[in-house]
């Protein structure tokens, strides 16, 4: 008997399964942003692919929240009032269909991020004025400690590079062969889901290297070459005819 009972709950798990492949996965979306602070409230959208029966919130693999549906509509909002620190997790979703009964796959993970101001920003060191070409180094530390380090450049939406901390709270971030356009306003950020406020802002200009001497009067050092060649040119032909004189006369002499 118990064989059997094994038998049937291995298929009714593999039916479960097939049927959770044929359908479609949603998507989920945090508005108004991904990173919020301390207090704020978040809504979590559920993008439904088809008409569901039920759709289901899950926080860090738990589920967190359910709601049946009752009307037609595409997306489930579900809200977090007031988020605090042990909000700041990863969150997906899945829904039920009825006809034919199966449950979708789980959405991709959306992670929301907490900033904390309690945290101080991090801050951040580097060599404002640098030539093209040089290893800039940037350096920062934060009295926070297990936090990642996120370097921000002004105008790009993402980090450009992360880097964990030293025993001591600090991070080094290297940007390699730098060229005129690497310029612009770095900020560091410490991270991951319960984050600091983003820290001061430091500048980097980058300077074009300057030509070695010699090289930057190409058209003075060829006139020179040819005042010369034409000198020399000049000197051989007079020797020439000097040379064809004295011929001359020495001939008429013997004669």
């Amino acid at each position: 008997m118990a064989p059997m009972a094994v038998a049937l709950i291995l298929g009714w798990w593999l039916v479960a399964a097939s049927r959770a492949q044929q359908q479609p996965r949603p998507s989920l979306s945090l508005h108004p942003s991904q990173r919020v602070s301390l207090g704020d409230t978040v809504t979590l959208r559920c993008h439904l692919p088809q008409l569901a029966a039920q759709v289901e919130l899950y926080q860090n693999g738990h589920m967190r929240s359910k709601k049946g549906m009752d009307m037609l509509q595409d997306t489930v909002e579900f809200s977090l009032v007031s988020v605090e620190k042990e909000d700041a997790e990863k969150y997906r979703c899945q829904y039920r269909v009825l006809e034919p009964p199966g449950m979708s796959g789980k959405s991709d993970p959306v992670e929301l991020v907490v900033r904390d101001h309690r945290y101080h920003p991090p801050s951040i060191s580097l060599r404002k004025h640098v030539e093209m070409g040089t290893n800039v180094t940037n350096r920062c530390w934060n009295k926070n400690h297990g936090v990642t380090f996120f370097l921000h450049k002004e105008g790009h939406p993402a980090p450009i590079q992360r880097q964990k901390p030293n025993a001591v709270g600090t991070a080094i971030f290297t940007l390699f062969g730098v060229t005129p356009a690497d310029s612009g306003s770095y900020r560091i950020r410490g991270c991951c889901l319960l984050s600091s406020p983003l820290g001061d802002s430091v500048m980097l200009e980058v300077m074009p290297t300057p030509a070695p001497p010699g090289r930057c009067q190409p058209y003075y050092l060829n006139l020179v070459v040819a005042v010369v060649g034409g000198r020399a040119a000049t000197l051989v032909f007079i020797l020439v005819l000097i040379v064809f004189f004295l011929l001359t006369a020495h001939r008429q002499w013997h004669l």
